[in-house]
């Protein structure tokens, strides 16, 4: 049975060998498949500087395999989309906020992909959004994330136009995050009960977030 792991700094010690195979992965799928060559790295691990002692990973183990993944940042930081991105949000300003992340690098192994992997993996973002009080999540996608999506039982939004990265039209979204929501992904998952597994002590974002004044 596949489970999702909640992997923050504070735990990431017993998951030394588990994230080391996370980001050999990430290189792996981002580079190796999808053709992204800026992060390319000659040591095979997918690292930037989001990977940082506030970011939260969610990683999909099957049998002490990683075969799955996410990373979810707080907006109240400089991240990815307020960095990198911010042309993609178009007449209005780029969501930040206590209650909403941002998510990047989500990944299913090849071989995982006809299964449920992907939709237990959805389930387990949604569970752990609404046990931090998360509102919202943004993401940079391909436009193909929106159907597939929107097939999860998710509400999304557009936050602004598609416009072409790496030869793929991409789209600024945000992910409305709800019990309707949850509930629905989990049928899609075969899910009973929750997948979702955190360490004892695991601090949530509030903890972790230093305040930034308005």
């Amino acid at each position: 049975m596949t489970s999702i792991h909640v992997i923050t700094d504070e735990n990431k010690d017993a998951y030394e060998a588990i994230l080391d195979e996370y980001f050999r992965l990430r290189h792996e799928i981002f580079v190796g498949e999808r053709g992204w060559r800026d992060l390319e790295r000659p040591d095979g691990r997918d690292v930037d500087a989001y990977d940082n002692d506030q970011a939260t990973y969610l990683v999909a183990l099957d049998n002490g395999r990683v075969i799955g993944g996410l990373r979810l940042y707080p907006t109240l930081l400089p991240h990815m989309i307020s960095e990198s991105f911010a042309h993609l949000v178009k007449g209005r300003d780029v969501l930040s906020g206590s209650a909403i992340l941002e998510c990047t690098r989500y990944f299913i192994v090849r071989e995982r992909r006809m299964g449920r992997t992907d939709c237990r993996l959805l389930a387990a973002f949604q569970q752990f959004c609404l046990e931090e009080g998360i509102t919202e999540v943004t993401a940079v996608v391909e436009m193909w994330w929106l159907p597939r999506w929107q097939q999860a039982g998710f509400e999304v939004r557009p936050l602004g136009l598609p416009t072409m990265i790496e030869d793929q039209p991409c789209i600024a979204a945000a992910i409305q995050i709800s019990e309707n929501s949850l509930r629905h992904v989990s049928r899609l998952a075969g899910l009973r009960g929750s997948c979702l597994v955190r360490a004892t002590g695991t601090s949530t974002f509030t903890d972790r977030v230093p305040h930034v004044a308005a």
